[in-house]
């Protein structure tokens, strides 16, 4: 799925900032765009035109995000209550990029392992080193569970935050084994602009990209060379 011809661009979370995503694909790397394509920024339909592109061009594929599944659900009609952000995303898709969303987020991997590297959009399970993700995705049958809510939405701690928002634990962390490097968003763990790095008691290592682009923030990528 990933080539090893060309070294690799990580790309974290776009959230609609479609301006700082073409900045990111104009690279000769293959792009692994980390999930959360849309929702927040400016241009959510931009962003996904851009990496619909690079998959038909063969030069990218992007992981399933929390906010690409609710987009789906969206399509499909399997909302009660849509969100401000995922309304304002709604209302930029035409007929022919609905189409084209519902049927690219059903085949996004939810996780995918390229040599010593995993890329996930939330969280790492060590169910994820068995295999890749099921596809297509059951985005009809309701909320995900199990490793595929691991994947989307880390791992809770059953507490809320002040901002309203589910607390979530990074004791994944400490179960990556060593070796292994595993490179997420959802979360924006950085203090400083930068991807945040944080090493686990197993020996593994856990890479956040989320540095809130469309939210505020920026976007951020890392550079892998052909053998991660």
């Amino acid at each position: 799925m990933i080539p090893d011809v060309v070294g690799v661009r990580v790309v974290g979370d776009v959230h609609g900032d479609a301006e700082a995503f073409a900045h990111a694909a104009a690279t000769d790397r293959f792009i692994v765009q980390l999930g959360d394509l849309a929702d927040h920024g400016p241009d959510s339909a931009g962003a996904l035109r851009l990496m619909f592109r690079l998959i038909d061009e063969g030069r990218g594929l992007f992981l399933l995000g929390n906010h690409d599944y609710r987009l789906a659900r969206a399509l499909a009609g399997r909302l009660a209550r849509i969100e401000p952000a995922l309304e304002q995303t709604l209302a930029q898709l035409d007929a022919p990029l609905r189409k084209r969303a519902a049927a690219e987020i059903a085949r996004a991997p939810a996780w995918l392992r390229w040599h010593d590297a995993l890329f996930v959009h939330a969280g790492f399970h060590t169910a994820m080193l068995a295999g890749p993700s099921p596809l297509p995705h059951p985005i009809a049958q309701g909320r995900a569970d199990g490793v595929l809510a691991r994947a989307l939405y880390g791992e809770p701690t059953g507490r809320m935050q002040p901002d309203g928002f589910p607390e979530r634990s990074l004791r994944w962390v400490e179960r990556i084994p060593a070796g292994l490097t595993v490179y997420c968003g959802h979360d924006q763990r950085s203090r400083d602009g930068r991807p945040y790095l944080r090493r686990g008691a197993a020996g593994g290592t856990a890479v956040f990209l989320d540095t809130g682009a469309g939210k505020g923030g920026h976007l951020a990528w890392i550079d892998l060379p052909t053998a991660a």
